[in-house]
Protein backbone atom coordinates (compact mmCIF):
# COMPACT_ATOMS: atom_id res chain seq x y z
CA UNK A 1 0.00 0.00 0.00
CA UNK A 2 1.41 3.32 -1.13
CA UNK A 3 0.52 6.67 0.03
CA UNK A 4 0.32 9.08 -3.02
CA UNK A 5 1.30 12.92 -3.39
CA UNK A 6 -2.32 14.16 -3.22
CA UNK A 7 -3.07 11.93 0.94
CA UNK A 8 0.80 13.10 1.69
CA UNK A 9 -0.37 16.59 0.96
CA UNK A 10 -3.21 16.36 3.20
CA UNK A 11 -1.74 15.10 5.49
CA UNK A 12 0.50 18.22 5.82
CA UNK A 13 -2.09 20.00 6.20
CA UNK A 14 -4.19 17.93 8.39
CA UNK A 15 -0.78 17.70 10.82
CA UNK A 16 -1.11 13.95 10.18
CA UNK A 17 2.15 11.82 10.97
CA UNK A 18 2.78 9.53 8.07
CA UNK A 19 5.64 6.72 9.09
CA UNK A 20 6.42 2.81 7.93
CA UNK A 21 4.05 0.41 9.86
CA UNK A 22 6.15 -2.21 7.81
CA UNK A 23 8.92 -2.57 5.82
CA UNK A 24 7.38 -2.42 1.95
CA UNK A 25 4.19 0.08 2.30
CA UNK A 26 3.87 3.34 3.76
CA UNK A 27 0.33 4.29 6.36
CA UNK A 28 -0.40 6.83 8.81
CA UNK A 29 0.07 6.14 12.30
CA UNK A 30 -1.99 8.79 13.92
CA UNK A 31 -5.32 9.77 12.50
CA UNK A 32 -7.84 12.56 12.67
CA UNK A 33 -11.65 11.89 12.08
CA UNK A 34 -12.85 12.36 8.52
CA UNK A 35 -9.60 12.44 6.89
CA UNK A 36 -8.55 8.91 8.15
CA UNK A 37 -11.66 7.75 7.02
CA UNK A 38 -11.34 8.96 3.20
CA UNK A 39 -8.20 7.29 3.16
CA UNK A 40 -9.10 4.37 4.28
CA UNK A 41 -11.99 4.20 2.25
CA UNK A 42 -10.07 5.07 -1.22
CA UNK A 43 -7.82 1.56 -0.48
CA UNK A 44 -10.20 -0.54 0.03
CA UNK A 45 -11.82 0.39 -3.04
CA UNK A 46 -8.62 0.19 -5.28
CA UNK A 47 -8.87 -3.02 -7.10
CA UNK A 48 -6.47 -5.45 -6.16
CA UNK A 49 -3.01 -5.68 -8.35
CA UNK A 50 -2.26 -9.39 -7.84
CA UNK A 51 -5.36 -10.70 -9.05
CA UNK A 52 -5.54 -8.94 -12.40
CA UNK A 53 -5.03 -11.60 -15.29
CA UNK A 54 -2.69 -10.40 -18.11
CA UNK A 55 -1.84 -11.60 -21.72
CA UNK A 56 0.19 -10.67 -24.69
CA UNK A 57 -0.14 -10.96 -28.40
CA UNK A 58 0.64 -9.48 -31.38
CA UNK A 59 4.34 -9.53 -33.69
CA UNK A 60 7.08 -11.74 -33.12
CA UNK A 61 9.81 -10.32 -35.77
CA UNK A 62 10.33 -6.80 -36.39
CA UNK A 63 13.13 -5.75 -38.96
CA UNK A 64 15.97 -3.59 -37.29
CA UNK A 65 14.73 0.55 -37.77
CA UNK A 66 11.25 -1.10 -38.19
CA UNK A 67 8.39 -0.95 -35.38
CA UNK A 68 6.71 -4.30 -33.54
CA UNK A 69 3.23 -3.70 -31.98
CA UNK A 70 2.97 -5.88 -28.61
CA UNK A 71 -0.81 -5.69 -27.53
CA UNK A 72 -1.51 -6.54 -23.81
CA UNK A 73 -4.93 -7.76 -22.47
CA UNK A 74 -5.42 -6.88 -19.12
CA UNK A 75 -8.43 -8.61 -17.77
CA UNK A 76 -10.27 -7.86 -14.20
CA UNK A 77 -11.55 -10.46 -12.56
CA UNK A 78 -12.48 -8.91 -9.38
CA UNK A 79 -15.23 -6.74 -8.26
CA UNK A 80 -13.97 -3.22 -7.82
CA UNK A 81 -13.33 -0.69 -10.65
CA UNK A 82 -9.33 -1.00 -11.68
CA UNK A 83 -8.17 3.04 -12.41
CA UNK A 84 -4.45 2.30 -13.26
CA UNK A 85 -1.38 3.36 -14.35
CA UNK A 86 0.92 0.62 -16.19
CA UNK A 87 4.68 0.53 -17.34
CA UNK A 88 5.31 -2.64 -19.51
CA UNK A 89 8.75 -3.36 -19.15
CA UNK A 90 11.52 -4.02 -22.07
CA UNK A 91 14.97 -3.96 -22.48
CA UNK A 92 16.74 -0.15 -23.40
CA UNK A 93 17.33 -1.39 -26.83
CA UNK A 94 13.58 -1.86 -27.72
CA UNK A 95 13.36 2.10 -28.04
CA UNK A 96 14.61 5.09 -29.84
CA UNK A 97 16.82 7.06 -27.53
CA UNK A 98 14.05 9.22 -25.38
CA UNK A 99 10.80 7.53 -26.57
CA UNK A 100 10.47 4.72 -23.94
CA UNK A 101 8.51 6.73 -21.25
CA UNK A 102 6.00 7.82 -23.96
CA UNK A 103 6.12 4.39 -25.21
CA UNK A 104 6.10 2.09 -22.13
CA UNK A 105 3.45 3.50 -20.12
CA UNK A 106 -0.43 3.74 -20.53
CA UNK A 107 -3.27 4.79 -18.45
CA UNK A 108 -6.45 1.79 -18.10
CA UNK A 109 -9.82 1.87 -16.73
CA UNK A 110 -11.14 -1.56 -16.66
CA UNK A 111 -14.67 -2.17 -14.97
CA UNK A 112 -15.37 -5.60 -12.65
CA UNK A 113 -15.41 -8.86 -14.41
CA UNK A 114 -14.15 -6.84 -18.01
CA UNK A 115 -10.68 -6.52 -20.18
CA UNK A 116 -8.94 -3.74 -22.13
CA UNK A 117 -6.10 -4.09 -24.47
CA UNK A 118 -3.13 -1.54 -24.28
CA UNK A 119 -0.42 -1.70 -27.35
CA UNK A 120 3.12 -1.18 -26.45
CA UNK A 121 4.92 0.27 -29.56
CA UNK A 122 8.37 -1.25 -29.67
CA UNK A 123 10.91 0.44 -32.04
CA UNK A 124 14.50 -1.38 -31.40
CA UNK A 125 17.89 -0.55 -32.10
CA UNK A 126 19.79 -3.43 -32.49
CA UNK A 127 19.63 -6.93 -33.71
CA UNK A 128 18.57 -10.30 -31.59
CA UNK A 129 15.57 -11.16 -29.13
CA UNK A 130 14.48 -8.94 -27.28
CA UNK A 131 12.37 -10.37 -24.47
CA UNK A 132 10.23 -8.76 -22.04
CA UNK A 133 10.83 -7.61 -18.12
CA UNK A 134 7.89 -7.11 -16.09
CA UNK A 135 4.51 -4.93 -15.85
CA UNK A 136 3.91 -2.50 -13.15
CA UNK A 137 0.60 -1.65 -12.69
CA UNK A 138 -0.19 1.05 -9.76
CA UNK A 139 -3.81 0.68 -9.12
CA UNK A 140 -5.80 4.14 -7.46
CA UNK A 141 -8.47 4.78 -5.47
CA UNK A 142 -11.79 6.88 -6.48
CA UNK A 143 -10.28 9.77 -4.43
CA UNK A 144 -6.54 9.23 -5.56
CA UNK A 145 -5.42 9.03 -1.62
CA UNK A 146 -3.70 5.69 -1.81
CA UNK A 147 -2.94 3.32 -4.51
CA UNK A 148 -1.50 -0.65 -4.44
CA UNK A 149 1.31 -1.33 -6.77
CA UNK A 150 2.45 -4.56 -8.01
CA UNK A 151 4.21 -6.27 -10.87
CA UNK A 152 3.64 -9.53 -13.37
CA UNK A 153 5.60 -11.22 -15.38
CA UNK A 154 3.95 -11.84 -18.89
CA UNK A 155 6.47 -13.35 -20.97
CA UNK A 156 6.80 -12.42 -24.48
CA UNK A 157 9.94 -12.37 -27.06
CA UNK A 158 10.33 -10.04 -30.51
CA UNK A 159 13.20 -11.05 -32.60
CA UNK A 160 15.08 -8.21 -34.69
CA UNK A 161 15.77 -8.84 -38.01
CA UNK A 162 18.88 -7.57 -40.15
CA UNK A 163 17.36 -4.46 -41.92
CA UNK A 164 18.25 -5.76 -45.63
CA UNK A 165 18.60 -1.98 -46.86
CA UNK A 166 20.39 -3.74 -49.84
CA UNK A 167 17.37 -5.36 -51.32
CA UNK A 168 17.62 -2.07 -53.05
CA UNK A 169 19.46 -3.11 -55.41
CA UNK A 170 17.84 -6.09 -56.25
CA UNK A 171 15.82 -4.88 -59.14
CA UNK A 172 18.78 -3.81 -60.91
CA UNK A 173 20.89 -6.81 -60.65
CA UNK A 174 18.47 -8.81 -61.42
CA UNK A 175 17.91 -6.91 -64.55
CA UNK A 176 21.44 -7.25 -65.05
CA UNK A 177 21.30 -11.45 -64.92
CA UNK A 178 18.28 -11.64 -66.91
CA UNK A 179 20.68 -9.60 -70.04
CA UNK A 180 22.99 -12.83 -69.01
CA UNK A 181 20.49 -15.08 -69.36
CA UNK A 182 19.35 -13.86 -72.79
CA UNK A 183 15.61 -13.53 -71.89
CA UNK A 184 16.70 -9.59 -72.42
CA UNK A 185 17.43 -8.52 -76.11
CA UNK A 186 21.19 -7.24 -76.38
CA UNK A 187 23.69 -7.49 -78.14
CA UNK A 188 26.12 -8.62 -75.90
CA UNK A 189 25.98 -12.29 -74.28
CA UNK A 190 27.56 -13.68 -71.25
CA UNK A 191 30.41 -16.75 -71.74
CA UNK A 192 28.61 -19.27 -70.08
CA UNK A 193 29.28 -22.67 -70.42
CA UNK A 194 26.06 -24.19 -71.24
CA UNK A 195 24.81 -24.44 -74.57
CA UNK A 196 21.22 -22.92 -75.13
CA UNK A 197 20.50 -22.18 -79.09
CA UNK A 198 21.54 -20.86 -81.94
CA UNK A 199 20.05 -17.60 -83.59
CA UNK A 200 21.23 -15.43 -86.84
CA UNK A 201 24.81 -13.77 -86.40
CA UNK A 202 24.29 -9.70 -85.67
CA UNK A 203 27.34 -7.63 -85.84
CA UNK A 204 29.32 -7.45 -82.81
CA UNK A 205 29.03 -11.16 -82.16
CA UNK A 206 31.89 -13.05 -81.02
CA UNK A 207 33.32 -15.07 -84.31
CA UNK A 208 34.27 -17.94 -82.48
CA UNK A 209 30.57 -18.60 -81.82
CA UNK A 210 29.73 -19.30 -85.23
CA UNK A 211 28.48 -22.51 -85.72
CA UNK A 212 30.01 -23.76 -89.27
CA UNK A 213 27.98 -27.35 -89.51
CA UNK A 214 24.22 -25.20 -88.87
CA UNK A 215 25.79 -22.83 -91.28
CA UNK A 216 26.07 -25.15 -94.13
CA UNK A 217 22.61 -26.23 -93.58
CA UNK A 218 20.90 -22.96 -94.08
CA UNK A 219 21.57 -19.58 -95.76
CA UNK A 220 22.43 -18.09 -92.77
CA UNK A 221 25.42 -17.10 -90.72
CA UNK A 222 24.32 -19.40 -87.27
CA UNK A 223 26.22 -18.65 -83.75
CA UNK A 224 25.38 -20.33 -80.54
CA UNK A 225 23.83 -18.64 -77.29
CA UNK A 226 25.08 -20.09 -74.13
CA UNK A 227 23.39 -19.01 -71.13
CA UNK A 228 25.22 -18.97 -67.28
CA UNK A 229 25.82 -21.64 -65.31
CA UNK A 230 22.82 -23.04 -63.36
CA UNK A 231 22.41 -25.17 -59.91
CA UNK A 232 25.73 -23.94 -59.15
CA UNK A 233 26.71 -23.86 -55.07
CA UNK A 234 27.71 -20.96 -53.01
CA UNK A 235 29.20 -20.60 -49.09
CA UNK A 236 28.80 -17.27 -48.00
CA UNK A 237 30.98 -17.33 -44.82
CA UNK A 238 30.80 -14.53 -42.09
CA UNK A 239 34.29 -14.15 -40.06
CA UNK A 240 32.48 -13.16 -36.49
CA UNK A 241 35.64 -13.03 -35.16
CA UNK A 242 36.81 -9.33 -33.39
CA UNK A 243 37.08 -7.79 -36.52
CA UNK A 244 33.68 -7.58 -37.48
CA UNK A 245 33.07 -5.73 -33.95
CA UNK A 246 34.84 -2.83 -35.24
CA UNK A 247 32.05 0.08 -36.37
CA UNK A 248 32.12 1.90 -40.02
CA UNK A 249 29.96 5.01 -38.99
CA UNK A 250 27.74 4.07 -36.62
CA UNK A 251 27.28 0.41 -38.05
CA UNK A 252 29.59 -2.88 -36.85
CA UNK A 253 31.60 -4.00 -39.54
CA UNK A 254 29.53 -7.56 -39.29
CA UNK A 255 25.95 -5.68 -39.81
CA UNK A 256 27.06 -4.54 -43.05
CA UNK A 257 28.77 -8.06 -44.56
CA UNK A 258 25.40 -9.27 -43.66
CA UNK A 259 23.30 -7.02 -45.60
CA UNK A 260 25.46 -7.98 -48.48
CA UNK A 261 25.60 -11.58 -48.17
CA UNK A 262 21.67 -10.82 -48.26
CA UNK A 263 21.86 -9.34 -51.54
CA UNK A 264 23.84 -12.14 -53.07
CA UNK A 265 22.15 -14.67 -51.65
CA UNK A 266 19.00 -13.21 -53.15
CA UNK A 267 20.67 -12.43 -56.70
CA UNK A 268 22.01 -16.24 -56.67
CA UNK A 269 18.82 -17.85 -55.53
CA UNK A 270 17.20 -16.03 -58.45
CA UNK A 271 19.53 -17.78 -61.04
CA UNK A 272 18.98 -21.02 -59.83
CA UNK A 273 22.44 -21.48 -57.76
CA UNK A 274 22.05 -23.19 -54.30
CA UNK A 275 23.06 -21.28 -51.40
CA UNK A 276 24.67 -21.85 -47.79
CA UNK A 277 25.85 -19.66 -44.87
CA UNK A 278 28.39 -20.57 -42.23
CA UNK A 279 29.31 -18.21 -39.72
CA UNK A 280 32.62 -18.93 -37.76
CA UNK A 281 34.88 -17.46 -35.61
CA UNK A 282 36.85 -20.10 -33.53
CA UNK A 283 33.83 -22.20 -33.65
CA UNK A 284 30.64 -22.32 -35.71
CA UNK A 285 27.95 -19.66 -34.66
CA UNK A 286 25.40 -20.20 -37.55
CA UNK A 287 24.75 -22.94 -40.58
CA UNK A 288 22.23 -22.97 -43.33
CA UNK A 289 22.45 -25.38 -45.67
CA UNK A 290 19.86 -27.52 -48.15
CA UNK A 291 17.16 -24.79 -47.78
CA UNK A 292 14.86 -24.53 -51.36
CA UNK A 293 14.86 -20.80 -53.00
CA UNK A 294 11.53 -20.07 -51.42
CA UNK A 295 13.25 -21.15 -47.84
CA UNK A 296 16.49 -19.52 -48.28
CA UNK A 297 16.43 -15.77 -47.16
CA UNK A 298 14.13 -16.28 -44.07
CA UNK A 299 16.47 -18.76 -43.03
CA UNK A 300 20.01 -16.69 -43.24
CA UNK A 301 17.84 -13.58 -41.55
CA UNK A 302 16.61 -15.40 -38.76
CA UNK A 303 20.34 -17.14 -38.50
CA UNK A 304 21.86 -13.71 -38.77
CA UNK A 305 19.07 -11.46 -36.25
CA UNK A 306 20.92 -13.25 -33.10
CA UNK A 307 24.68 -13.23 -34.54
CA UNK A 308 27.10 -10.89 -32.47
CA UNK A 309 30.94 -10.09 -33.60
CA UNK A 310 33.34 -12.19 -30.77
CA UNK A 311 36.12 -10.75 -29.07
CA UNK A 312 38.64 -13.30 -30.44
CA UNK A 313 41.02 -14.16 -32.95
CA UNK A 314 39.27 -16.08 -35.97
CA UNK A 315 40.88 -19.31 -36.31
CA UNK A 316 41.45 -19.65 -39.46
CA UNK A 317 43.36 -22.55 -40.25
CA UNK A 318 39.63 -23.71 -38.04
CA UNK A 319 37.48 -21.58 -40.56
CA UNK A 320 38.84 -23.34 -43.87
CA UNK A 321 38.40 -26.64 -42.63
CA UNK A 322 35.09 -25.93 -41.98
CA UNK A 323 34.48 -24.16 -45.44
CA UNK A 324 35.74 -27.67 -47.08
CA UNK A 325 33.31 -29.62 -44.87
CA UNK A 326 30.64 -27.23 -45.78
CA UNK A 327 31.17 -27.46 -49.23
CA UNK A 328 32.69 -30.74 -50.86
CA UNK A 329 31.99 -29.90 -54.19
CA UNK A 330 33.54 -27.00 -56.25
CA UNK A 331 31.49 -24.01 -54.98
CA UNK A 332 32.29 -20.24 -55.45
CA UNK A 333 33.31 -19.26 -51.48
CA UNK A 334 32.50 -16.17 -50.72
CA UNK A 335 34.66 -15.08 -47.55
CA UNK A 336 33.50 -11.89 -45.72
CA UNK A 337 36.42 -11.11 -43.16
CA UNK A 338 38.89 -7.77 -43.03
CA UNK A 339 41.62 -7.04 -45.09
CA UNK A 340 44.05 -5.74 -42.01
CA UNK A 341 47.36 -6.91 -42.79
CA UNK A 342 47.63 -8.67 -39.71
CA UNK A 343 44.87 -11.28 -39.64
CA UNK A 344 45.06 -11.61 -43.23
CA UNK A 345 49.18 -12.48 -43.82
CA UNK A 346 49.45 -14.37 -40.17
CA UNK A 347 46.06 -16.32 -40.73
CA UNK A 348 44.23 -16.68 -44.07
CA UNK A 349 47.19 -16.47 -46.58
CA UNK A 350 48.78 -19.60 -44.80
CA UNK A 351 46.05 -21.42 -45.14
CA UNK A 352 44.35 -20.12 -48.67
CA UNK A 353 45.63 -22.76 -51.26
CA UNK A 354 43.43 -25.21 -49.40
CA UNK A 355 40.36 -23.13 -50.84
CA UNK A 356 41.50 -21.79 -54.01
CA UNK A 357 42.84 -25.66 -54.76
CA UNK A 358 38.89 -27.04 -55.10
CA UNK A 359 36.34 -23.37 -55.03
CA UNK A 360 36.59 -19.88 -56.57
CA UNK A 361 37.44 -17.62 -53.50
CA UNK A 362 36.20 -14.42 -53.15
CA UNK A 363 36.90 -12.06 -50.12
CA UNK A 364 34.94 -8.75 -49.38
CA UNK A 365 35.72 -6.61 -46.56
CA UNK A 366 33.94 -3.57 -45.50
CA UNK A 367 36.50 -0.22 -45.91
CA UNK A 368 35.72 3.01 -43.63
CA UNK A 369 35.30 5.75 -45.69
CA UNK A 370 37.02 8.12 -43.01
CA UNK A 371 39.73 7.20 -44.13
CA UNK A 372 39.51 8.36 -47.50
CA UNK A 373 38.78 12.05 -45.79
CA UNK A 374 41.37 11.44 -43.84
CA UNK A 375 43.60 11.11 -46.77
CA UNK A 376 42.70 14.19 -48.45
CA UNK A 377 43.13 16.84 -45.47
CA UNK A 378 44.90 19.44 -45.47
CA UNK A 379 45.24 22.88 -44.00
CA UNK A 380 46.89 22.05 -40.89
CA UNK A 381 50.12 20.20 -39.57
CA UNK A 382 47.69 17.86 -37.65
CA UNK A 383 45.58 17.38 -40.58
CA UNK A 384 48.28 16.62 -42.67
CA UNK A 385 49.65 14.49 -40.01
CA UNK A 386 46.27 12.37 -41.10
CA UNK A 387 46.71 12.32 -44.83
CA UNK A 388 49.40 10.87 -43.95
CA UNK A 389 48.35 7.96 -41.74
CA UNK A 390 45.71 7.39 -43.97
CA UNK A 391 47.37 6.91 -47.02
CA UNK A 392 49.67 4.69 -45.32
CA UNK A 393 46.99 2.61 -44.24
CA UNK A 394 45.01 2.71 -47.33
CA UNK A 395 48.84 1.65 -48.77
CA UNK A 396 49.21 -1.08 -46.79
CA UNK A 397 45.26 -2.43 -47.69
CA UNK A 398 46.13 -2.18 -51.21
CA UNK A 399 49.24 -4.60 -51.18
CA UNK A 400 47.22 -6.75 -48.77
CA UNK A 401 44.53 -7.42 -52.05
CA UNK A 402 47.39 -7.52 -54.20
CA UNK A 403 48.51 -10.70 -52.19
CA UNK A 404 45.05 -11.82 -52.29
CA UNK A 405 44.78 -11.51 -56.09
CA UNK A 406 47.88 -12.95 -56.90
CA UNK A 407 46.80 -16.36 -55.53
CA UNK A 408 43.84 -16.30 -58.04
CA UNK A 409 40.95 -14.33 -55.35
CA UNK A 410 38.80 -12.19 -56.41
CA UNK A 411 38.76 -9.22 -53.78
CA UNK A 412 35.65 -6.84 -53.18
CA UNK A 413 36.83 -3.67 -51.11
CA UNK A 414 34.22 -1.31 -50.72
CA UNK A 415 31.91 1.12 -48.21
CA UNK A 416 29.19 -0.11 -46.15
CA UNK A 417 27.06 1.11 -48.58
CA UNK A 418 28.71 0.30 -51.61
CA UNK A 419 29.98 -3.19 -50.55
CA UNK A 420 26.65 -5.19 -51.31
CA UNK A 421 26.14 -4.00 -54.58
CA UNK A 422 29.78 -4.52 -55.25
CA UNK A 423 29.67 -8.32 -54.52
CA UNK A 424 26.47 -8.43 -56.61
CA UNK A 425 28.40 -7.18 -59.64
CA UNK A 426 31.67 -9.38 -58.35
CA UNK A 427 29.11 -12.21 -58.71
CA UNK A 428 27.53 -11.44 -61.88
CA UNK A 429 30.99 -11.09 -63.51
CA UNK A 430 32.27 -14.49 -62.60
CA UNK A 431 29.03 -15.73 -64.18
CA UNK A 432 29.57 -14.22 -67.32
CA UNK A 433 32.94 -15.25 -67.28
CA UNK A 434 31.94 -19.06 -66.57
CA UNK A 435 34.05 -19.27 -63.71
CA UNK A 436 31.59 -20.89 -61.17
Amino acid sequence: MALTGRAALLAALGSIPVGILEPGWTGILAVNGPLALACACDFALAAPVRRLVLTRSGDTTARLGEGADVTLTVTNPSRRLLRARLRDGWPPSSWLPGTEVESSRHRLTVPPGERRRVTTRLRPTRRGDREADRVTIRSYGPLGLFSRQGAHRVPWSVRVLPPFTSRKHLPSKLARLRELDGRTSVLTRGEGTEFDSLREYVPGDDTRSIDWRATARQSAVAVRTWRPERDRRILLVLDTGRTSAGRVGDVPRLDAAMDAALLLAALASRAGDRVDLLAYDRRVRALVQGRSAGELLPSLVGAMATLEPEIVETDSRGLTSMALRTAPRRSLVVLLTTLDAAPVEQGLLPVLSRLTQRHTVVVAAVADPHIARMAQARGSAEAVYEAAAAAHAQDERRRTADKLRRRGVTVVDATPEELAPALADAYLALKAAGRL
